[in-house]
C-alpha cells in the first residue's frame, strides 16, 4: 500500500477496539437480509421479471413486482420505484408538487431541508418553485438535536398545514441525524392535534440502518434514492416513493401525466439491476456502517471532533469529521479520492455546484456518478469545515479508503 505503516497500525488498532459495534451491525445485516429475501420469495421473483420494456412501458411485470417488493419491505399500501426519477431530490420535488396545491402550506419540522431543495421550495428564487405556484413554506427548527414538540403541537393545532416534512439525515447541517425514536415521538405529537395532515419523510441515507423504516411508525409517505442505500451500488439511477395508495397515485401522475400515472414508464432493462441492488443492499449498508464506525474511532483518536461517536446508535450511514480549517478538510477529501477504484488519480478541488450556495468539494471515485453508497466524501467550504463521509460497497474497501485519507491528511 502507498500508505505509511503508522497509519496502517493506527487503523488496525482502532478496528480491534470496535468489534462490539461490528457484531451489532452483523446482527442487523442478517435481520434485514432475511426481510429482503422473504419479499423476493413472497412475490415469486423469476427471470421473466428481468425483461425490459421500451416506449410507453405498458404491462411491465418486472416493474410491477419491484413495486410490490418495496411496499412489502416498507410495509406500506403501495410504492413507485422508477428510473425516471433522476435523483432523490427529483423524487422529493415530484412528491411535493403532487401533494401541494396553490394556497397550501408545507411545514418542515426538522429545520431547513437539504441545500438542493432551496429552489424547489422557493428559499432561493426560481420561477418553477413551489413558492412561485403559491405554496407557502414554514419551518420549525430543532432544539438540541431534537424536535420542538411544543411548537409543533401549537402550530398544527390551527389545522391549516397540508404537509409536514421530516428530513431524517442531516444533509450539510451540523445537527445530528434523527433517530426513529425521535421521529416516532414527533409523529405521535402531530397526530394528537391533526389526523389529516400528510407526514412525509425524506429517508435518504437511512434505509436498512435499523430494523424498521419510518413508514412503520406512522409516516404517510417516504422518499429515497436508488443510488444510495437501497441500490446496493448496482442500480444505475432512480428513486422510490412508498406510502398510502392514494398518495402514490398522485406521485405517479405528477411523474408522468394525469390519466396514465404508473401504468407507463419503460424500464429499459433496469429491472434486474434494481432487484439485484436491493438484494445486496443489507450487506452493502452494513459495510457502510462499519466503515463509518471505524472512521469515527480513528479520527477521534487523532483528535478530531466526529459525529456520531463510534459507539453511538446510528440513524444513517453518514459520518462527519470537523476539521476547523479548509486545508485539512481538502486533504482528507482528496485522500478518499486517492483510495477509490475509479479516477484515483483525479484531484478533487472546491468548485461551484448546481443547487449549492457554497463551493463544494466532492470525492466520489464511484462506478455510478453521484453514488453515495460507494465510499464518498463531500463538504461545503464553510466553517467549521466539516467533511460528510458515507458509503463503502465493501468494508475492506472502506477501510483502505480511510487509510488513504488519513495518510494524505497527515502529509500536510
Amino acid at each position: 500500500m502507498k500508505v505509511d505503516k503508522k497509519v496502517i497500525d493506527l487503523v488496525n488498532k482502532c478496528e480491534k477496539e470496535v468489534k462490539e459495534q461490528f457484531e451489532k451491525v452483523n446482527e442487523l445485516c442478517e435481520y434485514n437480509t432475511c426481510k429482503v429475501l422473504e419479499a423476493f420469495q413472497d412475490n415469486d421473483v423469476s427471470e421473466v421479471h428481468f425483461n425490459e420494456t421500451t416506449g410507453y412501458g405498458y404491462n411491465d411485470i418486472g416493474r410491477d413486482v419491484i413495486e410490490k417488493i418495496y411496499a412489502q419491505i416498507f410495509q406500506t399500501e403501495d410504492s413507485i420505484v422508477r428510473g425516471q426519477f433522476v435523483s432523490a431530490s427529483h423524487a422529493l420535488n415530484v412528491t411535493l408538487f403532487a401533494m401541494l396545491r396553490p394556497g397550501d402550506t408545507m411545514l418542515s419540522i426538522s429545520g431547513k431541508p437539504y441545500d438542493t431543495m432551496d429552489e424547489v421550495i422557493g428559499l432561493r428564487e426560481n420561477k418553477s418553485s413551489l413558492k412561485s405556484f403559491g405554496v407557502k413554506y414554514e419551518q420549525i427548527d430543532l432544539v438540541d438535536n431534537d424536535f420542538d414538540y411544543e411548537k409543533i403541537e401549537k402550530r398544527l393545532a390551527k389545522k391549516d398545514v397540508k404537509l409536514v416534512e421530516i428530513q431524517r439525515s442531516r444533509g450539510y447541517a451540523l445537527r445530528k441525524s434523527l433517530t426513529l425514536n425521535k421521529i416516532e415521538k414527533a409523529i405521535k405529537t402531530i397526530r394528537k392535534v391533526n389526523s389529516d395532515v400528510i407526514i412525509m419523510v425524506d429517508n435518504c441515507y437511512g434505509e436498512l440502518t435499523n430494523r424498521i423504516e419510518p413508514s412503520q411508525i406512522g409516516a404517510d409517505i417516504v422518499v429515497g434514492s436508488l443510488i444510495k442505500n437501497l441500490g446496493g451500488g448496482i442500480s444505475p439511477n432512480g428513486a422510490y416513493v412508498v406510502g398510502k395508495s392514494d398518495l402514490i397515485d398522485l406521485v405517479g401522475e405528477r411523474l408522468t401525466l394525469p390519466g396514465e400515472g404508473r401504468d407507463v414508464g419503460p424500464t429499459l432493462g433496469m429491472n434486474k439491476k434494481i432487484l439485484q441492488g436491493l438484494f445486496f443492499a443489507p450487506s452493502v449498508v452494513a459495510s457502510s456502517l462499519k466503515t463509518a464506525i471505524l472512521t469515527s474511532k480513528a479520527m477521534q483518536t487523532l483528535g478530531y471532533k466526529v459525529d456520531p461517536l463510534y459507539d453511538e446508535d446510528r440513524a444513517d450511514i453518514v459520518q462527519t469529521i470537523e476539521f476547523n480549517e479548509p486545508q485539512k478538510l481538502i486533504k482528507y477529501v482528496q485522500g478518499i479520492q486517492m483510495g477509490s477504484p475509479i479516477d484515483s488519480s483525479s484531484i478533487p478541488i472546491p468548485d461551484d455546484m448546481p443547487g449549492y450556495d457554497d463551493k463544494v468539494i466532492m470525492a466520489a471515485g464511484a462506478f455510478t456518478q453521484g453514488s453515495s453508497i460507494e465510499l464518498s466524501c463531500d463538504a461545503p467550504l464553510r466553517e467549521p469545515y466539516v467533511a460528510f463521509q458515507q458509503g463503502g460497497l465493501t468494508y475492506e474497501y472502506g477501510k483502505l479508503g480511510l487509510m488513504y485519507a488519513i495518510n494524505n491528511l497527515l502529509s500536510i
